[in-house]
């Protein structure tokens, strides 16, 4: 079975939105992304990350994750086209958490959120996540959302952690049932 792998960039107050404010990228932190990714051979995108990517990627140098999301099957979550056109990008049609339960099903390498975290949010309620890889910046952002507000109990074992030169942590988490 693939596992859904929720990639989140979070401040120290849990802020997941716009992390290019208060994030800086280091080596350790450009390694753990391409672990993250070497995985990965689908996306799951909410329609607000997609709006905002479609545009940037396609054009963008910054690897590896340039290269690596121009390329994987991206399934966006919406109800309305995709436009612009991405390569390899399709709406998700339907009830999005059971599109997920069938994707888990199929042949392939993890399933990536990245992002988007009103999905994450809805993913991790419905217990279908699998693994939260987290890497929280040494800063409080004070405002804008955040990944888990709004979600009931969940369970999480650390499986994973290490600080990067620059303070930042990344922890990988496995979600457990129940």
């Amino acid at each position: 079975m693939r596992r859904v792998v929720i990639y989140q960039l979070l401040s120290l107050d849990g802020v997941a939105e716009s992390p290019d404010r208060f994030f800086d990228w280091d080596d350790v932190l450009d390694a753990n992304l391409a672990d993250v990714i070497s995985s990965q051979d689908a996306v799951l995108l909410g329609r607000r990350s997609y709006d905002e990517w479609a545009p940037y990627w396609p054009t963008s140098d910054l690897e590896p994750f340039a290269t690596f999301i121009n390329g994987v099957t991206k399934h966006v979550v919406t109800s309305s086209p995709l436009e612009p056109a991405w390569s390899g990008a399709s709406a998700v049609e339907g009830d999005p958490v059971a599109f997920v339960r069938t994707l888990k099903e199929t042949d392939g390498g993890d399933i990536g959120v990245h992002a988007s975290t009103t999905l994450a949010r809805a993913l991790l309620a419905a217990g279908v996540v699998d693994v939260l890889r987290l890497v929280v910046a040494p800063a409080v952002a004070g405002s804008g959302a955040r990944l888990l507000d709004g979600v009931a109990t969940v369970r999480l074992e650390l499986v994973r952690s290490e600080a990067s030169p620059s303070g930042h942590l990344v922890l990988d988490y496995r979600v457990l049932a129940g």
